[in-house]
């Protein structure tokens, strides 16, 4: 507890060492010993035992506060534990190394003699607060004490020091109530109902004894004994509680939502207590040296008087913007405006900055990297560069690249009426509707049953709610600011969201939200959100697709600098081919046939092809088929004005297409004039045990190879007419699926080139056309060098390649995909993230054999993991040509591309 120190850090003068700042101090020599191996990293304002390059040891709260302490900024002395303990208690049942204990104590006794404080001392106690720090930020997801060293006979010593006994025995009450619930594991909820029963008049002292009291007994009723009033060992039962965190639900599903692994665990920050609740003079909050929402190079945050940062960051009160700071505390409000340049331009980042004003001094408690939506990384990372800070570069390798997803999100369309029921505050951009859900555990039960459009209503979200936050579609909270738990998390998801919104009121028992005494609500009920504007409306209000800022065209252009691979699309549908152009996509790379056969007005006539007789008949309907298909690639060329478009023959089994209602079944009976008997029998025989390794893809071409004439029939007729429309070549290629053997190939190339040489006229450079195939199966990856002399490009369907590799089915495997995670049998989801060392190994092999025999054979890989960031770059590390992807992801996998192509660079 730093109460000794009076200094006003108004007057003191400090300048910025270089960006690389060597440790001004050491307390500890660094030993190889195990008995002399280092466990405790000392900080305090001129002297670190460590720097903000050691975020994997000391965490990104230790590191920072290292870092800031060497900056000599005004930090409350402390001590940081490693993440090598965390590492060392996991593995070692929970035990700690056996020179650990001493070193932290005699930590404490350095601490003490920087504070003139005593820990456990009845006169002058020092007080701590206890926090984790991993190395990658995760906001609220492990667990925090403050005020941490009370007990009986301390408080009163905290009394006669501050001559305050308001604020003595307030710190005692929030220090039993958060020991309790973080290390002792009491619900919250029985503390609350405690507190609320003095209906908010807990500045009479003789209440907050009372609340103590009950307190106290809440804890023995709940854990079997007294309250702990040893400080160590209150110690130390906290710093058990913070490393078994690491492994709590939350924590884990954050990791596996955010992809961080490889982690050593959390380290553990034992800092001296500064107190925001001793007064007017008094503060607390949380601010952002940039807008984290808009990217807009403005001071931003939200503070309160006379509070703990606890009530900020959870939400409990809502709290005043930083500029409202200028008229309350204008000295302490340039001191944080002089401290945020100095620490963004220290580190080159936009920082996210925890402080607390104990009467009238500035501390600051910690700073990272901050969190932000898709938008504001854009605009400041563009912004950065513009203002010489930092490299094009560094820009692109600070996008993530899934989130640029976030940016996608629809907005509302203006030109509509609606019904406002209330207003917050704009914590994550973007628009949502859904049903309304009071709880996160209702969010999974309704996804889990097939709803997807969903809004978690609740009073202010906990970091237990993690995975209901992930699954809705945006969260709207009564209680909590800018920097809430509810708004932090929903930035970093990209996850509209509104909180603040103070007029609700939400009675869980009757499942219903009542807004501003006006207007009732029930739990399924569907309102819309825009996380842009706080804005809480009637119903489901139609959106807009979202046009990008000119901060979004800068950074692309530049990620087109540097980026290697293609980015093509896996789109089939004029809207999805158009999207897919506009978000940056250099043709089509996967253009699925089959899924145009699916509209009602072409799947009967499709069903007549498949259940025919013989030839003529199926002939009669492939013709009928015919300029539908001419139609389709017509307006797919046209739209991608001499982009290369890559059409895939029909490849699903063709039970996909057959009918099953008695209506589809005579429907059919109709068209192809068979009687019932003959259609029921051949409906039967075209049962397949397993269809997807049955009747598919090039196998259906050898049956019957008129249907892959009457589509080939049908490019080549629309790259003719589109060329006439044109006055540019058109370039289509042409691919045969699920081939396994050379002799597949060769057969149906001869068949493909035969009939294209038949329609094109001699006059034929505008139209250039290959032919090649897909490798998705183990058995082509391996005779990869025979397919090679008749398949003139390979694009590898990773879909069906995963599943014919691993033996897996994409349609089934999700009821134990998620206990392989977890248990770490595989790292991600190979149907989303490419299985390296797999399927990979198979590319990889395909890549040197197809080549060993066509050097300049064409390679892409038009799976769903073509827009995962990872598989991008794999597929850039082992020389593809390109990758396609769903349209939204084009530039997820634009930036991806980029980012493999500038660490490639840089190794």
């Amino acid at each position: 507890m730093v109460l000794s120190d009076s200094r006003s850090t108004q007057s003191q003068k400090r300048t910025l060492p270089p960006t690389k700042t060597k440790p001004a101090t050491r307390y500890n020599a660094d030993q190889n010993d195990e008995e002399k191996k280092q466990w405790v990293y000392l900080f305090s304002a001129g002297q670190a035992d460590g720097d903000g390059s050691m975020k994997s040891l000391l965490g990104g709260k230790g590191a920072g506060l290292s870092e800031m302490s060497l900056l000599s900024l005004p930090v409350p002395p402390g001590l940081t534990i490693p993440t090598t303990v965390c590492q060392y208690f996991n593995e070692n049942a929970q035990q700690y190394p056996s020179t650990l204990k001493s070193q932290v104590k005699s930590g404490l006794r350095k601490v003490e003699a920087l504070t003139s404080c005593k820990f456990g001392d009845v006169e002058k106690p020092l007080l701590f607060s206890v926090r984790s720090g991993a190395s990658v930020s995760m906001p609220g997801m492990m667990d925090t004490v403050l005020n941490l060293g009370l007990n009986d006979e301390t408080v009163k010593g905290l009394e006669k020091q501050t001559n305050n006994k308001y604020f003595a025995l307030d710190s005692y009450r929030r220090f039993i109530q958060m020991f309790g619930n973080v290390v002792m594991n009491i619900d919250m909820h029985k503390f609350d109902q405690i507190f609320s029963k003095y209906d908010n008049t807990t500045k009479q002292q003789e209440n907050l004894n009372k609340i103590i009291q009950e307190y106290k007994l809440l804890f023995k009723n709940e854990t079997g004994i007294d309250f702990v009033q040893d400080v160590y060992k209150q110690l130390w039962y906290t710093i058990n509680a913070v490393f078994k965190s690491w492994n709590n639900s939350r924590a884990i599903t954050y990791r596996k939502l955010n992809n961080i692994s490889s982690l050593l665990g959390t380290a553990v920050t034992v800092q001296s207590m500064v107190f925001g609740n001793m007064g007017e003079s008094s503060a607390t909050g949380v601010v952002f040296t940039r807008n984290p929402s808009t990217g807009e190079n403005i001071f931003y945050g939200e503070y309160l008087k006379n509070a703990q940062g606890e009530d900020v960051v959870a939400g409990i009160r809502t709290p005043n913007d930083i500029n409202k700071m200028k008229q309350d505390m204008p000295k302490m409000y340039d001191e944080l405006l002089r401290i945020r340049n100095i620490l963004e331009t220290h580190f080159k980042e936009v920082q996210d900055i925890e402080f607390t004003i104990q009467q009238s001094t500035l501390y600051i408690l910690q700073t990272r990297n901050a969190k932000r939506s898709s938008r504001a990384s854009v605009k400041i990372a563009v912004d950065m560069v513009n203002q010489g800070i930092i490299s094009k570069k560094e820009a692109i390798l600070r996008i993530d690249p899934l989130s640029i997803k976030n940016l996608l999100h629809p907005t509302i369309d203006p030109n509509q009426g609606y019904h406002l029921y209330t207003k917050g505050l704009p914590a994550s951009p973007g628009a949502a509707f859904g049903k309304i859900c009071l709880s996160a555990n209702k969010v999974k039960e309704l996804h889990e049953s097939g709803e997807k459009d969903l809004i978690l209503c609740t009073e202010e979200t906990s970091p237990d709610d993690i995975e209901g936050m992930h699954l809705s579609k945006g969260m709207l909270t009564k209680r909590g600011g800018m920097t809430s738990h509810a708004a932090v998390v929903a930035r970093g998801m990209g996850t509209p969201a509104v909180t603040g919104a103070g007029d609700i009121q939400i009675n869980i028992n009757e499942k219903k939200v009542i807004i501003g005494n006006k207007y009732e609500l029930k739990e399924g009920d569907i309102i819309t959100i825009d996380g842009s504007t706080g804005e809480v409306m009637k119903g489901q209000l139609k959106t807009i697709d979202v046009t990008f800022s000119s901060e979004f065209d800068t950074l692309m252009k530049w990620i087109d600098e540097y980026k290697r691979l293609t980015i093509l699309t896996n789109a089939e549908t004029p809207d999805d081919v158009l999207r897919a152009r506009n978000f940056g996509a250099k043709g089509v790379g996967l253009c699925r046939t089959e899924h145009m056969f699916f509209h009602p007005q072409r799947l009967p006539i499709m069903r007549q092809m498949i259940l025919a007789n013989n030839k003529e008949i199926r002939n009669q309907a492939l013709d009928k088929l015919l300029p539908f298909q001419i139609k389709d690639f017509e307006k797919i060329f046209e739209i991608m004005n001499g982009h290369p478009v890559t059409i895939r023959f029909l490849d699903p089994p063709l039970h996909e297409f057959l009918p099953e209602s008695d209506e589809d079944i005579n429907q059919v009976i109709e068209m192809s004039n068979i009687s019932k008997d003959e259609m029921m029998i051949k409906l039967k025989n075209m049962k397949e045990v397993n269809p997807m390794l049955g009747l598919r893809g090039c196998r259906v071409s050898i049956l019957y190879p008129e249907i892959y004439m009457m589509q080939t029939k049908a490019a080549i007729q629309a790259a003719i007419q589109c060329n006439l429309k044109l006055k540019k070549p058109v370039e289509i290629n042409l691919m045969v699926p699920f081939i396994s053997s050379e002799e597949e190939i060769e057969i149906i190339k001869t068949q493909i080139t035969k009939c294209i040489e038949n329609l094109l006229p001699d006059d034929n450079h505008q139209i250039k056309y290959q032919i090649g195939t897909m490798i998705e199966l183990p058995r082509a990856a391996l005779k990869a060098n025979d397919i090679a002399l008749h398949a003139e490009f390979f694009s590898f369907g990773t879909n069906d390649l995963t599943q014919t590799c691993f033996g897996l089915s994409r349609d089934d495997s999700s009821s134990f995909i998620n206990h392989y995670e977890r248990n770490g049998i595989v790292k991600q989801d190979p149907f989303v993230a490419l299985d390296v060392d797999g399927v990979g190994e198979l590319i990889k092999i395909a890549i040197q054999r197809g080549l060993s025999t066509r050097s300049d054979l064409k390679l892409c890989l038009c799976g769903e993991q073509g827009g995962h960031p990872d598989s991008v770059k794999f597929c850039h590390n082992v020389g593809l040509h390109a990758v396609s992807c769903s349209p939204f992801l084009v530039p997820v996998a634009r930036i991806a591309a980029a980012q493999a192509a500038i660490m490639q660079g840089k190794s």
